[in-house]
């Protein structure tokens, strides 16, 4: 039986073992499997302009449903109707896992691989993906360590493999510049930056194909479904999460197409969610998850996939610069990746510590592409797509506890980022993997309904290569804090990268949370942006527009604002707009209204949102509070 008719017949079971109150008999007897369905093309909003423009694009986003709501029953309910007042369905598992990406798939897929050694093809591990496909959320640059997909799939590049991956370009020369406006200095390769034995992909390709594996060993994979509240057992333990009710409107009445979410309940649940997950924040604030360690930190990344003209590409070449065109005491970097047939992956990463509110990550980045290193590169050439995303930076200092009552963190919801490496993906796969060996072995030890606590996986990270890595190069990151900016943490991270090695006593410590370093605007210079020139820098709505971004418009506002008068009255004066500078999707803006105390109106524009996660870090006041829309909305990357 596949897993999504088992998941239906689990359903239908429980709805005919269940009493059925006279309220809802004639909502529960319509239940049923949905077929597959497009959502309506995505509508961006361009900041500087007063009306919404439908962005044209042809990419539509399918979505599974596993129950639906008859029209003519939302017609007949009063105003006053409660969601909650309906009973969510609910389904049982052995392991639910949140997010389908690199570390929730490897989880899955380990799982699986020691539930069907152990001829038990009856143990379940769910995985839910709020994208409404697998990948259609992942970005990165992406070049990866094969070191944990070459334990998960030995033969994942095996010519003898059917299956095998076809997108994986091996990494060439190195190169590392510092640049100035005008110039390209060459700088000495940190031994951890070298790339002998990787590979330049796109990590939304190579996702999709994990995916597939997780698929084909028995994982059930449901994209589409965003999982919104972590739910709790009586004894404060997590026991599942459930995901978020759809056809609610703006004003947060259910529309004739409400359909309520549903519960998944398991003995142990894995939160993959990536960099600052909705629920991660919950499960972390819950259970003091980082009492014993720093403050997380962040950077914002923002890529560009082109297709250059066949005589500038260079299969394989990996270049990074830092400096130019950042000021001197903002931490951050560029790259450019040659892959797969004449494509380029350009991008840049601005730490969220950055002190200047008129600083724009989307305008330095315009910026970058005019350095001759990288024009020459991409002039003549095409850019096919576009993204950005929130990434760790804190390291070592600021993993938190990452195993709790009923679950753990894996991934970049923990933070394994080796920043200095400019990688991430093999940490994060092994943390998966790891996990779900310990919750294998937890599970086949407890036959009892009492909380599963997974001491092993804590255990294993300290002793695995996540730790060691990590702990070596824990002091470079913030040795950029130093009165030196970038001048002092680059002679630092030399000395730490070529002689210390991490074999110091001592630890450096973070400075301030991201959101407090903001200065006020009055205090910093103002930064003007050059126009974009429409073929090598380009306006936001033109980037987002190469997102493939979809949000149903009349839904609640996904980015939470308690109220938009009082977050305009405490944010305006002082920082004059740096949300809609911070925003790489022109989600935010200030509407100049006379009737207003302020000259201005706040604006959130929800339907270009790309799921960065960035307003949820930098916002000053952290009075912007990221939730998932509904369930297979947001970007649809191509190649990222």
């Amino acid at each position: 039986m596949s897993p999504s008719a088992r998941l239906t017949a689990s359903l239908c079971r429980r709805a005919a073992a269940t009493p059925t109150p006279a309220s809802t008999a004639r909502l529960q007897s319509s239940r049923g499997i949905r077929c597959l369905s497009s959502a309506a093309p995505s509508r961006l909003r361009r900041p500087d302009v007063r009306v919404t423009h439908a962005s044209g694009l042809a990419t539509r986003t399918t979505r599974r449903y596993l129950s639906t709501t008859p029209a003519r029953f939302y017609a007949e309910v009063e105003d006053s109707f409660d969601p909650a007042s309906i009973d969510r369905e609910s389904d049982e598992v052995d392991v639910c896992i949140i997010g389908g990406g690199p570390a929730g798939l490897s989880a899955a897929i380990r799982l699986k691989q020691l539930a069907n050694e152990a001829g038990n093809e009856d143990f379940r591990v769910l995985l839910l993906e709020k994208a409404g496909e697998l990948g259609a959320h992942i970005l990165s640059g992406a070049v990866i360590q094969p070191t944990a997909i070459n334990e998960l799939i030995p033969d994942w590049l095996d010519e003898e493999n059917e299956n095998r991956f076809n997108g994986a370009t091996p990494a060439g020369k190195d190169s590392m510049r510092f640049l100035t406006q005008n110039k390209a200095i060459p700088v000495p390769t940190p031994p951890q930056m070298h790339n002998h034995g990787n590979y330049i992909l796109s990590l939304n390709e190579f996702t999709k194909w994990l995916g597939e594996r997780a698929e084909e060993v028995g994982v059930e994979v449901y994209p589409g479904f965003a999982a919104s509240e972590v739910l709790f057992g009586p004894d404060g333990s997590v026991k599942g999460v459930a995901t978020n009710d759809l056809g609610i409107g703006r004003n947060g009445k259910p529309k004739d197409t409400f359909e309520r979410g549903m519960e998944f309940h398991a003995r142990i649940t894995l939160f993959g969610e990536g960099c600052h997950g909705s629920l991660t924040k919950q499960v972390i604030k819950k259970f003091d998850l980082r009492r014993d360690s720093q403050p997380q930190t962040y950077g914002l990344g923002i890529k560009e996939v082109w297709e250059v003209q066949p005589e500038k590409f260079k299969k394989g070449e990996i270049t990074h610069s830092m400096g130019w065109p950042l000021p001197y005491d903002t931490y951050g970097g560029a790259w450019m990746y040659h892959f797969g047939d004449n494509l380029v992956s350009i991008g840049q990463v601005v730490a969220l510590d950055y002190s200047n509110p008129w600083l724009s990550p989307y305008g330095e980045f315009q910026k970058l592409k005019q350095h001759p290193l990288y024009r020459n590169v991409l002039e003549g050439g095409k850019c096919i797509s576009y993204g950005a995303r929130a990434l760790i930076e804190g390291g070592f200092q600021s993993i938190p506890k990452v195993a709790f009552p009923g679950g753990a963190l894996i991934g970049d919801s923990a933070g394994f980022v080796n920043v200095p490496k400019v990688k991430g993906t093999h940490n994060a796969m092994k943390s998966g993997m790891l996990a779900a060996e310990a919750a294998w072995n937890a599970l086949k030890e407890s036959s009892s309904d009492a909380a599963v606590f997974l001491f092993e996986y804590e255990d294993a990270l300290r002793n695995s290569s996540i730790w060691k890595e990590l702990r070596e190069v824990r002091n470079m990151r913030p040795s950029f804090h130093s009165p030196l900016g970038v001048y002092g943490g680059m002679l630092y991270s030399g000395l730490e990268a070529f002689v210390l090695k991490g074999r110091v006593p001592w630890t450096l410590r973070h400075k301030v949370p991201d959101h407090a370093a903001t200065k006020k605007a009055d205090e910093c210079k103002k930064i003007e942006y050059p126009k974009p020139d429409g073929k090598l820098t380009f306006d936001i709505l033109t980037s987002v527009s190469r997102t493939g971004t979809n949000h149903e418009e009349d839904q609640p506002v996904h980015l939470q604002v308690k109220d938009w008068d009082q977050h305009t009255a405490e944010t305006w004066p002082p920082f004059k707009g740096l949300e809609n500078r911070f925003c790489p999707a022109g989600v935010y803006e200030y509407v100049e209204d006379a009737t207003k105390p302020e000259g201005v109106r706040f604006q959130i524009n929800a339907q270009n949102c790309i799921h960065c996660k960035t307003c949820d870090i930098k916002a000053p006041h952290q009075d912007i509070n990221w939730q998932v829309p509904q369930g297979g909305e947001g970007p649809k990357y191509y190649m990222t």
